[in-house]
């Protein structure tokens, strides 16, 4: 198989609603699901070509990838305004995940090692996709945490400009970090998927 290490993240920008409160806390929000796009074929070839049609698309670029992950922060802030003074009261940040992932119908019909290369492949797509989803989680907390430690402003003008300024902040550092890990998987792929089958082509072999 001839499939390279390749893997779209759909991120949507972070809409917080503001509201005016006398609450106080915070909350980081965290939902997950996986979602399965089915594919055909009985050879390497077939494989290959299923994924390249029928996995997640990007929109941005037309481009198909055989796993993907969407990603959309969200949530709510409150202010509150004592005397000449305006602090961040409440923070909920909520972060929701969906992982696409390949489902080969064929599987239980696979010869050979056919097979064994495309449990190998999947499951690293899946870690792939999880990993991307682990970084998300990581930078909603950051935000959170970020949003709790901000100074209050002698308007509430000013702080929803330093909510906005410290939420595009922790969003651009979120991006970076996605964007080098797949730099990273990408050029670790090939070695990676080869420890991966030397492995279970051990564990599966049969003992003397």
């Amino acid at each position: 198989m001839k499939t390279a290490r390749r893997s779209s993240v759909l991120v949507a920008a972070t809409a917080l609603v503001l509201c005016m409160s006398g609450a106080v806390g915070a909350e980081t929000i965290v939902r997950k699901s996986i979602s399965y796009f089915q594919i055909g074929g009985t050879t390497a070839e077939d494989l290959d070509r299923e994924l390249a049609r029928r996995g997640p698309e990007t929109r941005s670029t037309g481009s198909r990838h055989p796993g993907a992950t969407q990603i959309r922060f969200g949530g709510e802030i409150t202010y509150l305004q004592q005397g000449n003074r305006c602090r961040v009261g409440e923070t909920k940040v909520t972060l929701n995940t969906r992982i696409i992932l390949p489902s080969w119908k064929n599987r239980k019909k696979a010869k050979g090692d056919l097979g064994l290369i495309w449990d190998a492949l999947s499951s690293d797509i899946k870690r792939h996709e999880e990993r991307h989803a682990e970084i998300a989680r990581q930078h909603a907390r950051q935000l959170e945490k970020a949003l709790k430690k901000l100074r209050p402003e002698r308007d509430c003008d000013r702080m929803q400009q330093k909510v906005a300024e410290t939420t595009d902040k922790v969003i651009a550092a979120h991006d970076a970090a996605q964007i080098e890990f797949d730099r990273v998987e990408a050029v670790n792929f090939e070695s990676r998927l080869i420890r991966i089958l030397d492995y279970r082509a051990r564990r599966n072999s049969p003992k003397n």
